[in-house]
């Protein structure tokens, strides 16, 4: 069955960061067989097989995309960043539950459904399915039984990949390359909608006109950086007047009652777990430097174009970032707690370099 290789074969015909390789080592042949079978046999089983197309053509105006296998907020970002390749068309987003607040009032998207009851009374010419897993398959099969669908992953299932670049590259393709490799390359980043409504919020938390912001917790221990204190006390001795917004998600509130309570007397600002997504994104737009972990609002940041001081544990930066991302960044192939501090503030200065010369441009 010659389809298997598209498990682990790129679909379009440049090449991207991958670990290809790397998979292939690692996975026996015979379970990536079995998933390959497993996939195939579900779209045919499903009456879908006859209905997937290999092109996006200019009679495709109105189109659903399902984005459901990766429901992470970074992972979202970077698997719907080339969405901005469709406009001008009628393009609707079934999503996440917890993703959908995201896409409010988006450039690209009208409608964000979460629910499959809720697309009932909409017909479409297309239907872009992130990848054949069996749940994309099925809700597909249900809201759209005999509409033509195409994938975006597909049957590629393994490897890790850049995700941007992947989705821009195979978005191209999709469309019979109307771009050229290099215009890819240097323009593919991840895009977010901030509303007036969320600016404004922001605009009310009276944070500083200069600020600089770090992430704090993780979801993942070997991504989650323990030594933020040492860099932010070794930032204030340098500097004691630097304002320093600490932002994330509800697992960073105890580390930032420790930091509050350790450098009270400083420019610290508590924005962690206060906010939207995109209010945070917000945030991280008005600063001057985001100092952070390979994570959701690091893909926010480079949606709004912040100068970032990024750390990388086992996916190097190159799988994560891209050429127009302003990104001073360290790596370890382990964990990030393996960075020493004085390896970050010296990517940090590096970094406050860069932006006071550029500040004007």
């Amino acid at each position: 069955m010659p389809e298997f290789s598209k498990t682990y074969t790129l679909p379009f015909k440049f090449n991207i960061p991958n670990y290809t390789q790397e998979f292939l080592d690692q996975i026996p042949f015979i379970k990536r067989w079995i998933k390959f079978i497993k996939r195939y046999l579900y779209i045919t089983l499903k009456n879908q097989k006859n209905l997937e197309v290999f092109e996006i053509s200019p009679e495709h105006k109105s189109i659903l995309w399902i984005n459901i296998s990766a429901p992470s907020l970074g992972d979202s970002l970077m698997d719907l960043s080339s969405r901005c390749m469709l406009k001008g068309r009628n393009i609707d987003l079934y999503t996440d539950i917890k993703n959908a607040h995201i896409y409010a009032n988006d450039h690209i998207f009208n409608n964000i459904f979460t629910k499959i009851e809720s697309i009932a009374n909409f017909n479409y010419d297309l239907v872009i399915v992130d990848s054949y897993s069996s749940r994309s398959i099925n809700v597909k099969s249900k809201i759209a039984p005999i509409t033509p669908f195409i994938g975006m992953y597909g049957y590629y299932n393994g490897p890790e990949v850049n995700r941007v670049l992947f989705n821009f590259h195979q978005m191209n393709h999709l469309l019979r390359y109307v771009k050229t490799e290099d215009e890819i390359n240097t323009s593919a980043k991840a895009s977010i909608f901030i509303s007036k409504v969320d600016q404004d919020i922001v605009n009310q938390v009276g944070l500083p006109n200069n600020y600089i912001t770090i992430v704090l917790g993780g979801e993942w221990g070997y991504r989650t950086y323990s030594q933020w204190s040492g860099v932010i006390a070794q930032i204030l001795i340098n500097d004691k007047s630097t304002n320093i917004v600490l932002i994330g998600s509800a697992n960073a509130k105890d580390e930032v009652r420790k930091l509050i309570s350790q450098f009270s007397e400083n420019n610290i600002f508590d924005c962690v777990n206060k906010y939207s997504f995109n209010q945070t994104a917000q945030i991280i737009k008005q600063t001057q430097i985001l100092l952070c972990c390979d994570g959701g609002l690091m893909h926010a940041s480079n949606a709004v174009n912040t100068t970032i001081v990024p750390l990388f544990a086992r996916l190097t930066p190159k799988m994560q970032l891209t050429n127009i991302i302003n990104a001073f960044s360290l790596f370890d192939s382990k964990d990030v707690n393996n960075i020493l501090v004085e390896d970050v503030l010296e990517r940090y200065y590096q970094a406050k370099n860069y932006t006071d010369n550029h500040q004007c441009e």
